[in-house]
C-alpha cells in the first residue's frame, strides 16, 4: 500500500542509504534526508520491540569494521549531537541541500531506525530523517490502464541531483568520524553487541537487488491507497518499493552512488 507516509518516504533513503551516515539508504546515496514530521526529541525513539539480546560472550564476529572507529572522545553525547551532525552534513552536501531536505532533530537516531527498517515492508514515518516530498503520487491513463507518470518521477529529480553530486569519499569521512554515535543508536534501538555498520552494509545490499522496472509502472487503488499492479513489485520491502517509485532513471544514479559509499565503507583488508 502507499499511504501518504509511504509516499514520503521514498525521498530518504539513499542518501544515506542512501540512503548520509547512513540510507541512506540507502539506498541513496543517502543517509540525512528522509521525512515525516518529527516528536519531541526523547531519550529513546518509538521503535519496534527491541531485537533479543545475544548470550554473554556470544557476540557475532563484526564483518565490516570501520577503521579506528572515530574519536569517541571528541563527539558529544547522543541526545546531544544534533548540531554537530548537521554541520557536518553541511560540509559534504552545503548548507542548501541540508535546510530543504534534513529533519534537523534525533539525526543519528533517525537515520539508524530507517536504515533497519528499509528492507522490512513499513518505514516508521514519524522517525525518518528527511521531510516529505512535495505533493502527492501522480498517475496516467494509457487505455484502461494506470501507471505512475513521468511527473511522478520528477518529483525526486531535486533530491536524485543532490546524490548525484555528492563526494562519497567526503560522506564517509564524516561518517567514520561519528560513528560511535551510530553505533549507540543502533544498540539502544534492541541490538546490543551487534555491529551497525555490518547492518549498513547489508541493507545496501538489499538495496542494490531492487529490480529496474522500466516505464510505464502499472498500479492499481482496490481502496483508498495506489499499490503496484504487479503482486511481485508490492510485495517487496520498503526500501525496494521506494526505489521502484522514483522511477528507473533516479533509481540508477541512487544504486551508482549506493556502490561508491559501500565501497567506502566496507572493510578493504
Amino acid at each position: 500500500m502507499w499511504d501518504q507516509d509511504l509516499e514520503d518516504a521514498s525521498r530518504r533513503k539513499f542518501v544515506w542509504v542512501v540512503a548520509a551516515v547512513v540510507a541512506a539508504a540507502v539506498a541513496a546515496g543517502g543517509w540525512y534526508w528522509y521525512s515525516g514530521r518529527l516528536h519531541p526529541a526523547a531519550e529513546s525513539p518509538p521503535v519496534r520491540p527491541a531485537a533479543p539480546q545475544p548470550a554473554a560472550n556470544t557476540a557475532p564476529p563484526i564483518e565490516h569494521p570501520i577503521p579506528g572507529e572515530g574519536s569517541p572522545t571528541a563527539l558529544p553525547a547522543l541526545n546531544d549531537s544534533d548540531p554537530v551532525v548537521h554541520d557536518s552534513l553541511v560540509g559534504v552536501f552545503g548548507r542548501d541541500p541540508v535546510e530543504q531536505f534534513l529533519v534537523p532533530q534525533n539525526i543519528v537516531r533517525h537515520i539508524v531506525v530507517t536504515v533497519d527498517n528499509l528492507p522490512r515492508h513499513k518505514v516508521a514515518v514519524e522517525l525518518r530523517p528527511m521531510k516529505p516530498t512535495n505533493g502527492q503520487a501522480m498517475t496516467a491513463s494509457q487505455g484502461e490502464v494506470t501507471v505512475l507518470s513521468e511527473a511522478n518521477f520528477a518529483r525526486y529529480a531535486p533530491l536524485t541531483r543532490v546524490v548525484q553530486g555528492t563526494n562519497v569519499k567526503a560522506l564517509a569521512v564524516v561518517y567514520e568520524r561519528l560513528y560511535p554515535l551510530f553505533q549507540q543508536a543502533y544498540e539502544d534501538l534492541g541490538y546490543p553487541g551487534k555491529y551497525f555498520n555490518d547492518r549498513l552494509v547489508a541493507v545496501i545490499d538489499h538495496l542494490l537487488q531492487t529490480p529496474e522496472v522500466p516505464a510505464p509502472i502499472p498500479v492499481v487503488q482496490p481502496k483508498v491507497f495506489w499499490e503496484y499492479a504487479d503482486a511481485s513489485l508490492e510485495n517487496r520491502s520498503a526500501g525496494q518499493k521506494l526505489l521502484i517509485r522514483m522511477g528507473p532513471q533516479n533509481a540508477r544514479i541512487i544504486k551508482a552512488k549506493l556502490r561508491e559509499l559501500r565501497a567506502e565503507i566496507v572493510n578493504k583488508k
